[in-house]
């Protein structure tokens, strides 16, 4: 059986080749990935104790988590992370109801179960 040789040149192609590959691995797009309801400072702020469930809806829209065993509260979480970035965006309100009117709001709460 014949064996076939390739040429010398064929080597320094092959890294090249492998190269190129590798640079362009880090051309991969990568997508934003944003979660939960974006809401507007001017809405959350004029959010007040004492208003109704439908005013809330009204101001902050439809919440992304309305738990059927806590159903005097509703949780308004959001993330968002761009692209390559490591760093994401992150926020959450709380409204706690009593009567089916405001009794109390909660910004910014603490995302991590750590701590």
């Amino acid at each position: 059986m014949a064996q076939t040789r390739f040429p010398l040149y064929t080597a320094p192609v092959r890294v090249a080749a492998g190269l190129a590959c590798l640079v362009l691995a880090g051309c991969v797009y990568r997508i934003d990935i944003q979660q939960g309801n974006l809401l507007e400072a001017d809405a959350v702020e004029q959010v007040e104790v004492g208003m109704t469930r439908g005013a809330v809806r009204f101001l902050l829209g439809t919440p992304m988590v309305a738990d059927p065993f806590h159903a005097g509260r509703w949780d308004y979480p959001y993330y968002l992370r761009r692209g390559r970035s490591s760093e994401a965006t992150r926020s959450w309100v709380v409204i706690f109801f009593e009567d089916d009117r405001v009794s109390r709001i909660e910004r910014d709460v603490n995302l991590d179960p750590a701590s």
